[in-house]
């Protein structure tokens, strides 16, 4: 706790709450239903309720927010400025009633009540403010650094619609806005005096020697921010989201009193677009305007306010360094090298070379993708367009780093082809470069920057993911989080290491039995939300094997929905063999204008509408896909899963956290050498990991082989079979050809080798239900994955972060 503080004459250590008893948390928990919420016990909905026990919760969440904010300011400590186009947060409330130590007595209060807490928490929805895997490790991240008190902001955008609600229609992924704000958030507090101005286009002119850039548009970034508890309720740090406004000179009021409504609100609705919608279409040229306005938007109005923050309490801003560490999560916020150092030298009067020496000993990139793809790059046109001084910038940059090192490789430099590598401009700007994970890392350095890293050595590093076991075992597994405190006493969930003690057990036929029972419970929620929220009943006695993440080729779901065709043809041909029953379970969103994998989703439909419907195969084998997968529906199934489908081509998936999230509720991967399994299969051993498929080296050289897909498919008669079934219309019943496109890539490209890997899929799915059927050893193997993959808590990465990138130590 900080020392005694006093504002205007009050000590704020007087404001702050004891530890609640039953009662007074009762109390509290009334008192907001009535005076905040506006009812009473009566007449309150699930709604009511829920609103009612947020606040009281909040109000414990400021305590530690507040005095982790005094310590930073009095002890003058550097600060990590995480800028993240996403942020998959989840739920709040559960999360924050685990940190702050609170569960057991609200849960109390509510049976005394006669209510359920678990229902009134699942009434809150998830925060639309991210798709996959980058948003939900940027969210582990913070709240692994308040729990380590690493004094920290995470910087985003407010998205009034997020990504999209996924529906299916006809088997169809059919988008629909996200209403997640619809009703009231109690966890954000807005600061209006805490907005900036962004501008966009414009014109830049030489004024007395130096650029001045005059925008053409200006829009205003309000900050919302939502306190990020830490467990153990000893430091908070602060989730900061920007929303778009529109500025006063926006809206033209002599246009819309002369009756042209729709011309007068134009700009003030484009101001509103910014903040409208996570990933915009950016296959038009609009769209990509969007896209690249949005990202400079959220980068523009974090370093603003970094600066300012930093200058309330230093005028040097040569020593920005000692105090600032912004890393960016992904290309997305690439441009804020440019911004920092336009900021530096346009409005504080710095020269280029020391701008440009501060910003990159500041910056640091976490890259995530090998996908050349997803390395962003937007032509020189929309650059100058829409950022014209920043372009500038650019061009000063790329030719400042050829005088420095001398003649670069062709096809080296910020700009390229009439193109802006934003990977590359992060590389350049940022003093650590870190990959995230082993594998990934080692491919960054020799496959995506060999030339920047010859140039810039020693700027790459690794630091693999991880997931906080707080979300991903307290809050979604209690039963076994109780396990865990049950054997290995307390502490587990700060020292994730101390799981290796559960080795020290898996003899024990009682603990296994304990154990089996976690996931049993876990497998009898999952079906009961099937049943209660999608219609859908599966046995709970059944293999549970899942895959859920973003639909894209490289992450193979094509690969396992041809592979359950496989595994129901071969049933249907001998019901009788003795097959351990299945439950194929899918989740994930495609990006809306990803046509193939819309049509992957489409044929996992179809295939389980047949398949479901099917009186000779259902009770062996099901296939389930939930619509609109989201951090919820992901606590329901990861504790559930027994096998966890970790498949993509290898050398393409930078780390993955799903596979962690699995491997500590106990679920046995089937995966290949790609990502971060590579270091799970090296903590749990590679006699408790079902491994198949190509190595990365092994993909390169069977790309360069010519007719690989066509010879693969010849040599494998189950694939053939499945193909075949596919272009009878055995799943389009009328329209045979529906799956044309899937089929023609099949044969004749087939980039992610699902066909070059299909039969050695095969054969170790067929090794996993040989292995399930002997449930002792399934159960040794599932407790050895709990018990190794301490490794892969967030806390640990983030520790790697703060000593290897950011040198900045824990106020704890």
């Amino acid at each position: 706790m900080s020392e005694s503080l006093e504002v205007h004459g009050v000590d704020l250590d007087d404001l702050t709450l004891p530890e609640p008893t039953p009662e007074q948390f009762r109390r509290s928990l009334l008192h907001h239903l009535q005076y905040t919420v506006g009812t009473d016990p009566e007449h309150a909905s699930k709604f009511d309720w829920r609103m009612a026990l947020s606040y009281t919760i909040r109000d414990r969440a400021l305590e530690p927010w507040f005095s982790a904010t005094r310590r930073t300011w009095n002890e003058d400590r550097k600060r990590v400025y995480y800028l993240s186009m996403e942020f998959l947060i989840g739920r709040l409330l559960e999360d924050a009633t685990i940190n702050l130590g609170l569960r057991d007595v609200a849960v109390e209060v509510f049976d005394r009540l006669g209510l359920d807490f678990a229902d009134i928490a699942d009434d809150e929805p998830d925060a639309a403010l991210g798709n996959g895997g980058l948003g939900r490790l940027a969210a582990c991240y913070l709240e692994s650094m308040a729990t380590l008190g690493c004094p920290a902001y995470g910087y985003g955008i407010r998205y009034e619609h997020g990504l999209f609600k996924q529906r299916f229609e006809g088997g169809r992924q059919v988008e629909a806005p996200e209403d997640w704000l619809v009703t009231d958030n109690p966890w954000s507090f807005t600061r209006p005096e805490s907005a900036y101005p962004v501008g966009f286009r414009g014109e830049v002119v030489e004024q007395d020697g130096r650029q001045v850039w005059t925008p053409q548009l200006q829009v205003l970034a309000e900050a919302h921010d939502t306190p990020v508890v830490g467990y153990g309720r000893q430091w908070a740090n602060t989730l900061r989201l920007w929303a778009a406004k529109p500025s006063a000179d926006l809206f033209d009021l002599e246009r819309f009193n002369a009756g042209d409504f729709t011309a007068a609100a134009e700009p003030e609705a484009w101001a509103r677009t910014l903040s409208r919608v996570l990933y915009p279409n950016d296959t038009t040229s609009r769209g990509k305007e969007l896209r690249l306005s949005q990202e400079y938007f959220l980068t523009s109005a974090s370093v603003q306010d970094i600066v300012r923050r930093y200058l309330e309490t230093h005028d040097d801003l040569r020593r920005l360094p000692e105090y600032v560490a912004i890393q960016m999560n992904d290309t997305h916020p690439a441009i804020a090298g440019p911004e920092l150092i336009r900021l530096l030298v346009d409005d504080h009067g710095f020269g280029f070379d020391a701008a440009v020496d501060l910003s990159t000993q500041v910056l640091g990139y976490t890259n995530h993708t090998l996908l050349p793809e997803a390395l962003e790059h937007w032509s020189v046109g929309l650059m100058r367009k829409v950022l014209p001084r920043h372009l500038q910038i650019i061009e000063q940059l790329d030719r400042r780093d050829a005088e420095l090192h001398g003649p670069r490789p062709e096809g080296v430099g910020l700009i390229l082809d009439d193109q802006v590598k934003m990977g590359d401009l992060a590389f350049v700007t940022s003093h650590k470069i870190n990959g995230v994970s082993a594998l990934h890392t080692d491919l960054v350095r020799r496959d995506l920057f060999p030339a920047l890293d010859s140039l810039h050595p020693d700027r790459i590093v690794n630091v693999t993911n991880g997931v906080t076991p707080r979300r991903w075992i307290a809050l979604a597994n209690p039963p076994l989080a109780q396990l865990l405190t049950d054997t290995l006493g307390s502490g587990w969930e700060t020292d994730l290491e101390r799981l290796r003690g559960l080795e020290d057990h898996v003899d024990d036929p009682a603990f296994r039995e304990a154990f089996g029972a976690t996931k049993r419970q876990a497998k009898e929620r999952l079906a009961g939300w099937l049943a209660d929220h999608h219609g859908i009943e599966v046995p709970k006695d059944a293999l549970y094997d899942v895959q859920v993440k973003r639909l894209h080729e490289y992450k193979r779901q094509l690969m396992n929905i041809l592979w359950t065709i496989a595994h129901w043809q071969r049933i249907k041909r001998d019901p009788g063999a003795g097959w351990v029953p299945r439950v194929k379970i899918f989740g994930g969103k495609a990006a809306p204008s990803y046509d193939m994998a819309k049509d992957i989703i489409r044929l996992i439909n179809d295939v389980a509408a047949v398949v479901n419907a099917d009186p000779e195969t259902r009770d062996l084998l099901q296939v389930v896909y939930p619509a609109n997968y989201n951090v919820s529906m992901a606590e329901k199934l990861i504790p559930a899963a027994d096998l966890s489908e970790q498949i993509s081509t290898a050398g393409m998936e930078a780390s993955g956290t799903g596979n962690m999230k699995f491997a500590l509720n106990g679920a046995l991967t089937i995966g290949t050498l790609d990502g971060a399994n590579v270091e799970i299969r090296e903590h749990v051993g590679a006699d408790n990991f079902f491994l198949f498929g190509l190595t990365a080296d092994e993909v390169t050289a069977r790309r360069n082989e010519p007719d690989h897909a066509r010879t693969a498919i010849e040599k494998s008669q189950a694939m053939r079979d499945v193909l075949q079934a596919i272009a009878e219309g055995t799943f389009s019943p009328g329209e045979p050809n529906r799956y044309g496109g899937i089929l023609d890539m099949l044969w004749n490209s087939d980039w992610f080798l699902v066909a070059s890997d299909f039969d050695s899929y095969d054969e170790t799915q067929q090794a996993v239900d040989r292995t399930y059927l002997d449930h002792e050893r399934w159960q040794r193997m599932a407790i050895l994955n709990v018990a190794r993959t301490g490794y892969f808590s967030s806390d640990r990465s983030v520790r790697e972060y703060m000593s290897h990138i950011w040198n900045i130590t824990p106020a704890l």
